[in-house]
């Protein structure tokens, strides 16, 4: 059998590329958010954007900045109803500044949206390195690919896992160590839904799994924490583990 080697293409990248993501990154969030940053700074992030992509040898005159400009009041609409959502539901929160400011899984979100408009315009590599920035800050790997409703809260944002087929609708709450993954690997099969859909209204407790393409988790669901979920579940239904407690009196 004749031996079969592949090619390997060396290419050479400087890693001050990262650290200019990082700093478009951060200068997206505050276009959105500050209203006198953007009108002093579009400029400025605008040319961040184009050097970037000249760096990743992306042909810039299909990639439209003014037509991802234009999305920002809708994502920051989204955004809004995502720190609502916050605060309606975590007992901790006492007000949406505290959201915007000091919550990771509110961090991770707002550069989810960024990253998934950047991605629906075809704008290859660059949303995924948003992603990974916000992945390491905060603990939460959200992939652009995925489809998120509104009103989408994490709470305690710290490994949670976020696939890229996964669809999640609206008004879902989801708590840390959540993983939204699929049970096949192989390369073959990445064209294919892979991650799981979560319908309306669903909670999902920490360190619960739910892996596959397939599986739908129905509307007014809870899943519990800790379980491990293959298969889809109807609406309205609850899924526990029965754990055993075991107590012992010290000698």
């Amino acid at each position: 059998m004749k031996e079969i080697k592949e090619k390997v293409q060396v290419i050479n990248y400087s890693m001050c590329l990262r650290d200019a993501v990082e700093v478009f990154t951060k200068q997206l969030l505050n276009c959105l958010f500050d209203k006198v940053y953007q009108k002093e700074n579009v400029v400025k992030t605008k040319n961040k954007f184009f050097k970037i992509l000249e760096r990743l040898e992306v042909d810039n005159e299909n990639c439209s900045w003014l037509a991802f400009e234009n999305t920002f009041p809708k994502i920051r609409k989204k955004l809004d109803l995502d720190a609502q959502a916050a605060v309606n539901r975590d007992p901790a929160a006492k007000s949406l500044q505290e959201i915007y400011l000091a919550y990771p899984g509110f961090y991770a979100i707002a550069v989810y949206r960024l990253s998934n408009q950047l991605l629906k315009q075809k704008i290859p590599v660059l949303p995924r390195m948003m992603s990974e920035f916000a992945h390491s800050i905060t603990g939460t790997d959200i992939h652009p690919g995925a489809e998120i409703g509104e009103s989408f809260f994490i709470d305690h944002a710290t490994g949670i896992v976020i696939g890229e087929t996964t669809i999640i609708k609206n008004n879902v709450t989801i708590f840390q160590g959540v993983t939204l993954g699929g049970i096949q690997v192989k390369k073959n099969m990445a064209s294919t839904k892979r991650h799981p859909t979560i319908e309306n209204n669903v909670v999902i407790y920490a360190n619960a799994t739910i892996l596959g393409g397939d599986v739908v988790i129905g509307e007014n669901s809870v899943i519990g924490a800790n379980v491990c979920v293959t298969e889809s579940i109807s609406k309205d239904s609850v899924v526990t583990v029965q754990a055993e407690n075991k107590i012992f009196q010290r000698k």
